[in-house]
């Protein structure tokens, strides 16, 4: 293929779900630059400057941002939480980790925290990382549905996800950032002290349950799960993103949730 010839629709769209696959979602500058056609000046050679005789070595430079960080400083910070809004304060101090650094703001929770109903999800979009709550973008308008269609809504559960900030690109968090993060999801569990869980996709799944078996597996199951003290009765369900990927699957989500609301009901939740 020329280079000279212009690309067509379907070759801009290949060029552009590239760059969303390697986590390019914002524009720089207002105008491209064919940074292929620059040519980077070369660095001039410096010549390493002698340490005097004794010194001890030079110190490396700062990061920006921690490359990681201490799982019992976060322990420490959510176990001192005596309210939810103490703990968001915690969250906003913490720098343990580093997907703060790459996010617009902490996306803490959203829904009814009296509520004994909880949703825990992966982790925040972009959408959500703009608006800084979860759920909001095409996946939360389906599941703001999916409750709808079983008598619920966001006044009628508190929803959270496993990771407060957004991974860029939507990549899946690593297990060393589920790890730092997870005290907090502990605590705030602990706090609201739910009667039900429900977990959406995959990776809020294996965090839960404490599972490596895959969503397709596990999903429609109950199972009574410990997170941090609180034990509670919890069903895996897809995400609703994988839906709207998958259409089909809406059918093995809804009996999903005709099973939750039955056991909503049998509780006298709603």
């Amino acid at each position: 293929m020329s280079q000279d010839r212009p690309l067509n629709n379907a070759e801009l769209l290949s060029v552009l779900d590239w760059y969303r696959a390697a986590g390019v979602d914002l524009a720089v500058l207002d105008e491209p630059v064919d940074r292929f056609a620059q040519k980077p000046p070369m660095p001039a050679a410096m010549p390493p400057r002698a340490a005097p005789a004794g010194a001890a070595p030079a110190a490396p430079p700062p990061l920006s941002g921690p490359v990681g960080g201490d799982p019992s400083e976060a322990r420490q910070l959510a176990a001192s939480a005596q309210s939810l809004d103490a703990l968001r304060a915690a969250l906003e101090r913490y720098d343990g980790c580093g997907l703060k650094f790459r996010a617009t703001q902490l996306v803490f929770a959203d829904g009814n925290p009296d509520a004994k109903i909880m949703l825990i999800g992966e982790a925040p979009g972009a959408e959500e990382d703009r608006q800084g709550k979860p759920f909001v973008g095409r996946s939360g308008q389906l599941l703001d549905r999916m409750l709808s269609a079983i008598g619920l809504d966001r006044t009628s559960v508190y929803i959270v996800n496993t990771v407060p900030w957004r991974p860029p690109g939507n990549r899946t968090p690593t297990p060393e950032e589920m790890e730092l993060c997870l005290p907090f999801l502990n605590r705030q569990v602990e706090l609201v002290a739910p009667r039900l869980v429900m977990t959406l996709g995959g990776p809020a799944m294996q965090t839960v349950f404490k599972t490596t078996s895959g969503i397709i597996k596990m999903r429609g199951r109950w199972q009574d799960v410990t997170i941090g003290t609180h034990t509670v009765p919890a069903l895996p369900t897809l995400h609703p993103a994988y839906l709207l990927r998958n259409p089909p699957a809406k059918q093995q989500a809804w009996r999903d949730l005709l099973s939750f609301r039955q056991r909503v009901d049998e509780l006298g939740l709603a």
